[in-house]
């Protein structure tokens, strides 16, 4: 085996083996299973392991296991890749498809180690953060009506009118973002609205799909060449031949 597919299996043994400790007070029989099950199958039964978790120590909380960057940096990962396949079912594009570029405006960027985890789970090949996506991306603000309607009600079409006449959508988006309210007349009426009194949505631009979570964006190019189409036809044909091996009890390395 590989090693990352060892780093894997080590890590999901700790995870299980801890995790039957943690629980052994609240439920004794289940985690007992759980726990011998991992040790016969990983060890044997000649092991100079507890034969049973009742019989090891609880676990202690290390401070020192404790890791805040990694921790933001993975939650940004996921919230990333999350994103993307949005994106990707937006365009409804398959996951097997490949494609040449995304690019990314979110509250931290991550160093290569993390980028290239972002970059496999969604099949891209290049992966780019920016400060500034404004031209990638238009939006469509809409009022949101729960909030918006108590507060100025017969206005509500007027509202509706001006905010759907805005030019530069991206910079309004950008000055909600940052607090700021978005401040009109509409006929005699003081209007003041805030992040959580409209509704944007991001619009296509023609070769770009565009997911958004709060302050985190992300650009899909679904530009297809035909290197990347036929990439993607391999793509399908290994997966199919992966599910005849699965379908006939063949083993991985069978």
């Amino acid at each position: 085996m590989k090693e990352d597919k060892i780093n894997a299996y080590t890590t999901l043994y700790h995870v299980l083996v801890e995790f039957s400790k943690l629980i052994a007070p609240f439920v004794p029989f289940i985690s007992d299973d759980i726990y011998m099950n991992l040790q016969t199958s990983v060890y044997g039964v000649d092991d100079m392991h507890p034969e049973s978790v009742h019989l090891t120590s609880y676990p202690k909380y290390n401070d020192n296991l404790i890791d805040e960057k990694l921790v933001e940096d993975m939650d940004m990962t996921i919230k990333i890749v999350e994103l993307g396949r949005a994106a990707r079912n937006e365009a409804n594009i398959k996951n097997r498809q490949p494609l040449n570029k995304m690019l990314c405006k979110c509250d931290r960027n991550l160093d290569k180690y993390f980028i290239d985890i972002i970059a496999q789970e969604l099949n891209i090949k290049n992966i780019e953060f920016k400060d500034d996506l404004t031209k990638y991306t238009t939006y469509i603000i809409k009022p949101q009506l729960k909030t918006v309607g108590p507060k100025y009600g017969k206005a509500l079409n007027k509202i509706k009118d001006y905010l759907s006449n805005i030019k530069d959508t991206a910079k309004v988006y950008q000055d909600l973002k940052q607090g700021n309210n978005i401040d009109f007349d509409a006929d005699g009426v003081k209007v003041s609205l805030s992040m959580d009194d409209v509704i944007i949505e991001a619009s296509k631009n023609e070769g770009y799909i565009t997911a958004i979570d709060g302050s985190n964006t992300v650009v899909l190019d679904t530009t297809l060449t035909d290197e990347l189409i036929e990439e993607g036809y391999i793509r399908e044909i290994i997966s199919k031949i992966q599910t005849m091996r699965k379908d006939n009890n063949f083993e991985v390395m069978d």
